[in-house]
Formats: structure tokens, C-alpha cells, sequence
């Protein structure tokens, strides 16, 4: 029985990771957002995930749909800065919201949990850019970090600072991409929360 478990998560994991990165190549910049900020979705695989079995599947799968990501497409910095910043991001956003809903399974704590993970994913990507993220980008391409900021410039005439560009760019679009996280992932779960336990049994 320990063995045909075990099967099931692995399959379950490796296929959700499939998902997940075919998912990811489906991102797209919001016209409110300098471009380098890409919505997409991919995160709502690893959640299940971590619904499933716990947060550290979730992060799991976060870990090989980055690793994937970046084995297929590459990245402009020439080392995996983009991904390494989805993977903290998602990880983060799925260890609190899991953390949650293992506290109480239902689809409130599961809310609950997500907003909490939207407001704690957001306040650390916020700093995680402005100290190692966006210097990391600048100094991979080869820019100072003024020159990347002004690249950035020519989308939002706003920005004019790096703590203009957290503040104003990366910390509301981690908001908005958590909020619209939360809001398609918890009716999913509403929908398969009658057949969790059958589909594969969650780990305590």
C-alpha cells in the first residue's frame, strides 16, 4: 500500500510539474507593468500540489517547472536570475497558503492562507528586488542598475528610482498576482475537495 501511495505522488508530482511549465509559457506582461513583470499561472499546479501533500511538494514542483523552464528557454542574464526569483516567490506564496489549510482543511482556511501568502510574498519579493533581484538582472546583462531602471523608464514614466520601481511596480503586481491566484485556485479546490482523499491521500 506504502508503495502504490508513494507511485501515485510521484506520478501526480511529475505530471502537475507538466502542467506547470507548459502553463509558464503562457506568461504575458500587463500593460500597467514594466514588461520584464510577466503574469502567468503556473503557480495554481504547485498549490494543488501542496494541497495534495503538503507544502514541500508544492515547492517541489515550483523547483523542476523552474529548473525546466530554464533548461528550455534559457535566460537573457545567461544564468537563471528570472527563475530563481518565480521559484522564491511561488515557494513562498505556497508554504503560507498550505501552511494554512493543513491547520484546518477547508476552502476559508485555504483563502485565509492565500491572502496571507499574497501579502507575505509580497512584502519579501519587494525587498528580495530592491537588495539582490534587480542588481543581479542589471549586473548579468552588463547594465548599472540606473541603466536598468531606465530601460524600465520607457514603459512607466514614473519610475525614477529602484525604490520607486519596488515600491510602485514589483510590490503591486505581486499583490495583484496572488489576489488573482487566490481567486482561481480556491474555487478549484471547491471542486475537487470531495475527491482529495480518494485521488491520493494527503500526508499529515
Amino acid at each position: 500500500m506504502m508503495k502504490k501511495t508513494s507511485l501515485k505522488k510521484t506520478v501526480t508530482i511529475s505530471l502537475l510539474s507538466a502542467i506547470a511549465i507548459l502553463i509558464q509559457t503562457i506568461s504575458f506582461p500587463l500593460p500597467i507593468f514594466p514588461a520584464f513583470l510577466q503574469m502567468d499561472f503556473s503557480d495554481i499546479p504547485a498549490l494543488i500540489g501542496g494541497i495534495l501533500f503538503g507544502p514541500a511538494a508544492g515547492v517541489l514542483i515550483e523547483a523542476l517547472k523552474n529548473f525546466l523552464h530554464y533548461l528550455i528557454s534559457g535566460s537573457l542574464t545567461g544564468v537563471p536570475v528570472g527563475e530563481m526569483s518565480n521559484f522564491i516567490a511561488g515557494s513562498l506564496f505556497i508554504i503560507a497558503g498550505t501552511w494554512f489549510y493543513k491547520r484546518k482543511k477547508t476552502a476559508s482556511s485555504l483563502m485565509y492562507g492565500l491572502i496571507f501568502g499574497t501579502v507575505f510574498m509580497s512584502v519579501v519579493m519587494t525587498i528580495a528586488n530592491y537588495f539582490i533581484i534587480f542588481p543581479s538582472y542589471a549586473l548579468f546583462l552588463g547594465f548599472t542598475t540606473d541603466q536598468a531602471i531606465a530601460m524600465s523608464q520607457s514603459i512607466n514614466h514614473e519610475i525614477h528610482s529602484l525604490f520607486t520601481l519596488v515600491i510602485f511596480a514589483v510590490l503591486p503586481f505581486n499583490l495583484l498576482k496572488g489576489i488573482v491566484l487566490t481567486v482561481i485556485t480556491v474555487p478549484i479546490y471547491s471542486r475537487i475537495k470531495s475527491r482529495i482523499k480518494t485521488m491520493v491521500p494527503a500526508e499529515k
